[in-house]
């Protein structure tokens, strides 16, 4: 393997893979560059501490850059896509209450800083560049950029097929 210097590299690799192949690229890369989200404060955890919220989406982009019919692939896991996403929340923006209950997800915030509301924290959990959250079958929450520049995140999912064409297609 070359190896070249960051902006070489980076040149290199988005201009040949393309954008959503460059972020995967730079999240496995990355390694310890990225960090596990600042999660929920001590204490502050327990089972369905925050109710749902009724926000409706808005000021949300979600673009699916790439995806991947794993049932397709030696791993062989049927009804299921393997998908990455780009979502700009611009401020003020708000992505529904939703839950992780079929479909695990791997996030990292890549620009702006962005609040989650979960069911398992009391407390809002801050995430900014370079955080990265796992969301669970226990994960149920919502999101809003409270601040005054857009926040970009990319999502990685194991998508259900059969929800496919539903309001769930488009829910972090």
């Amino acid at each position: 393997m070359r190896a070249y210097s960051a902006p070489l590299w980076r040149d290199k690799i988005e201009k040949e893979l393309g954008g959503a192949a460059f972020a995967i690229a730079v999240m496995l890369a990355a390694g310890s560059a990225f960090a596990a989200g600042s999660g929920c404060p001590a204490g502050k955890e327990g089972v369905d501490v925050r109710p749902p919220a009724p926000n409706p989406a808005s000021g949300v982009t979600d673009t699916v850059v790439g995806s991947i019919d794993v049932a397709k692939e030696p791993a062989h896991v049927d009804g299921r896509l393997l998908r990455l996403r780009k979502l700009v929340v611009q401020p003020g923006g708000v992505v529904p209450w939703h839950s992780h209950h079929d479909r695990p997800a791997i996030i990292v915030i890549t620009k702006g800083t962005i609040v989650e509301y979960a069911s398992n924290c009391s407390a809002p959990i801050v995430h900014r560049p370079g955080d990265v959250t796992t969301e669970t079958s226990t994960t149920a929450h919502w999101w809003r950029n409270e601040t005054k520049s857009p926040a970009e995140l990319y999502s990685a999912d194991l998508f259900p097929t059969q929800m496919m064409g539903t309001h769930e297609e488009h829910t972090m």
